[in-house]
């Protein structure tokens, strides 16, 4: 290793298992001291286990780093809070914040209870919010700069069953590009990852089983996930969180990053594909007589319905 993050301080969240775990580790090998948040839930936000941040930290301290274990919960203003401080207590500052927190409720929206939206909601969106906030507060204060790295994920480009999620992640695009806005002038920098990694989260018993009834019906199964579930590893998107966390990324601000195994891609801004355009001045808005002439030769082109409308069942 080459001590990257040497004095730097790190809260990661939801630092149990999975990519927080990894996440963790990997500052840690770097030279940071961490603050291991979790409340060693399960993959749907049930439960509670102090021992799963326990033995992160045990680990750390294993190989010779410093951490400390906190247990407090990314879904209320004091939770937040309270993760911070524990950085401040134990180490005296902080310079680096990975959002990684969260928990799944799949559900097709038509079958969504409200109860399932807003907690997923919560943890994921209102938990990145609820631990950006004070940290950007103690960055403003230090005048040292600071690292803000934020989980999103490609399903909120849009994911079957996930509308829940899907609407959290995308929405912590647009709270990174943000908040990169609004902190980048204090030297403090804030991304996002879109990353691929086998985890709790993601190989659900429910997915599982749904790829096996596929290839039993002998329907292809998204990618030979027999072969790519173990090279996606969640060891291998930290060395990314590594880099944004330390000072070599400084340049990089309010952008979106896909980590997925060997691959790093950095995505571009959406930017409009085509466009018409009336003066309304001259000649008043659109009609819906000139748009049903004028869309489907030009904004409408080429489009095509990513979910049409099945066959009526035989049934």
């Amino acid at each position: 290793m080459t001590d990257a993050l040497k004095g730097k301080v790190a809260v990661v969240t939801g630092a149990g298992r999975g990519l927080g775990r990894a996440h963790a580790l990997a500052l840690s090998a770097e030279g940071a001291k961490v603050v291991v948040n979790d409340l060693g839930v399960a993959p749907d936000g049930s439960g509670a286990a102090a021992s799963v941040a326990d033995d992160v930290v045990k680990e750390i301290k294993a190989k010779g780093g410093q951490a400390v274990a906190n247990y407090d919960s990314v879904t209320t203003a004091a939770g937040g809070e309270k993760i911070i401080k524990s950085a401040l207590d134990a180490f005296g500052k902080l310079d680096i914040l990975v959002n990684n927190a969260g928990f799944i409720r799949d559900r097709m929206v038509h079958n969504m209870s409200e109860e399932e939206w807003d907690a997923v909601i919560k943890v994921h969106l209102y938990g990145h919010f609820f631990c950006t906030k004070p940290a950007c507060i103690v960055f403003r204060q230090q005048k040292t700069g600071g690292r803000i790295i934020n989980t999103s994920s490609a399903a909120g480009l849009g994911n079957m069953g996930q509308a829940n999620y899907s609407a959290a992640k995308e929405g912590i695009v647009g709270f990174t590009r943000t908040v990169a806005r609004d902190m980048g002038r204090y030297g403090v920098t804030c991304n996002a990852l879109y990353p691929g990694a086998a985890t709790r989260m993601t190989m659900t018993p429910e997915l599982q089983a749904a790829w096996q009834r596929m290839r039993a019906a002998g329907q292809p199964v998204p990618g030979d996930t027999d072969l790519i579930a173990p090279k996606m590893k969640p060891e291998y998107v930290s060395p990314w969180v590594v880099y944004l966390a330390s000072d070599l990324s400084a340049n990089l601000n309010g952008y979106v990053f896909e980590v997925n195994m060997g691959t790093i891609s950095i995505y571009s801004i959406p930017e409009p594909m085509r466009t018409i355009f009336k003066d309304v001045d001259k000649s008043g808005a659109w009609t819906f007589e000139e748009l049903k002439a004028i869309v489907p030769t030009t904004i409408a082109r080429g489009a095509v319905n990513p979910a049409p409308p099945a066959p009526p069942s035989k049934s």
